[in-house]
């Protein structure tokens, strides 16, 4: 597996990243530790989850608890030192984690790095990301109606107000590294020019969504992340699953994410099946797989730090971990770039 500099930070993470959202939910504890313990035996080194987290379904009952179980296998194996460890903080409204919703702020930062502490735990991070920012942003299906216009004075302020918070986490170990999560440019130039004004913890990695059927990071957040060296983390690199062809001709899985949210947050209509299938044909047609062609073409990017895979089984782990050593020919990236020429936005 190799390993590459997360950003411009001296973490080497494997190009694959272990997700974790469905532990605790749809996988139980001793399920999640076997796909920890599988995803490290196969070189990766990189867990990323959230105080969120399970999100299949989200409930108050159950947020924080895949930190729990992180942390009961840390606990048990004695292997924190061979894991790069990254979760994120809710952003604004979300009533599962903080019954008020409370944004993202000194406070709310404080409280949530210690309870992501004690769950896993641990008495560090590696890369401690915000989740989402609290004007809002494109991501969750939101780019067809996110207004920027609308957003509030002081964006500068609060981001400044947020990375001296990270600032003395930093300075007090508890967190190494610091990232964004399903950001933009204007979220991420603003973070770069205060930290270098300011000297404060510079942005090193972002998380966004990224798969063929979502690649508005094509854009300028990728220029942007190439010359001040971000690293992508992208998430959903299968778009919850569809990308792996399961649910072609309308099947839906038992026990699969799409048999608990029909919609997959918007991903699964009638405009993304045709596309899907598009891929999957085109996969099929070289003798591949859907899925390790999807992770292949994300790994093949060259601004990916890492790719973050999640299975809610070993056989779709092991599909998954196995595409790290797929290189696509120049006929199949043809076929891709075709494809995505006649169905640039599906999502």
């Amino acid at each position: 597996m190799q390993k590459s500099p997360l950003g411009s930070s001296p973490l080497m993470v494997s190009r694959l990243c272990l997700g974790s959202m469905t532990w605790g939910s749809q996988n139980t504890a001793e399920e999640a530790f076997s796909q920890i313990d599988y995803a490290l035996d196969h070189g990766i080194n990189f867990i990323d989850t959230a105080e969120l987290y399970p999100t299949t379904p989200s409930a108050a009952e159950t947020s924080g608890g895949t930190e729990r179980i992180i942390g009961a296998w840390l606990e048990r194996s004695g292997r924190r030192g061979e894991v790069v460890l990254a979760t994120k903080i809710a952003g604004a409204g979300n009533r599962t984690v903080r019954p008020d919703g409370a944004p993202i702020g000194p406070a709310t930062l404080r409280t949530a790095l210690d309870g992501s502490l004690k769950r896993l735990k641990t008495d560090h991070v590696d890369l401690y990301q915000l989740h989402w920012p609290n004007r809002g942003s494109y991501h969750f299906r939101r780019n067809w109606t996110f207004d920027p216009t609308r957003q509030p004075d002081g964006q500068a302020e609060e981001f400044h107000a947020i990375l001296e918070t990270l600032a003395g986490f930093v300075a007090a170990g508890k967190v190494r590294h610091v990232g964004l999560s399903n950001e933009s440019a204007f979220g991420l130039a603003t973070c770069l020019e205060l930290a270098r004004r300011h000297g404060l913890p510079r942005i090193v990695s972002i998380q966004n969504e990224y798969s063929l059927l979502h690649r508005i990071f094509d854009l300028d957040l990728a220029e942007m992340c190439h010359h001040e060296h971000v690293g992508l983390m992208a998430y959903s690199p299968l778009a919850a699953g569809l990308l792996s062809g399961k649910y072609e001709d309308g099947i839906v899985p038992p026990g699969s994410r799409a048999s608990i949210n029909p919609t997959l947050f918007g991903r699964r209509s009638a405009a993304s099946a045709p596309v899907v299938t598009a891929y999957v044909a085109l996969a099929r047609q070289h003798g591949l797989d859907p899925a390790q062609m999807a992770l292949a073409f994300c790994m093949s990017r060259p601004f990916m730090a890492s790719t973050i895979i999640g299975a809610t089984s070993m056989r779709q782990l092991a599909t998954d971990v196995a595409a790290a050593e797929l290189k696509l020919s120049a006929e199949v990236m043809e076929g891709i770039a075709a494809i995505h020429r006649r169905h640039p936005i599906p999502l």
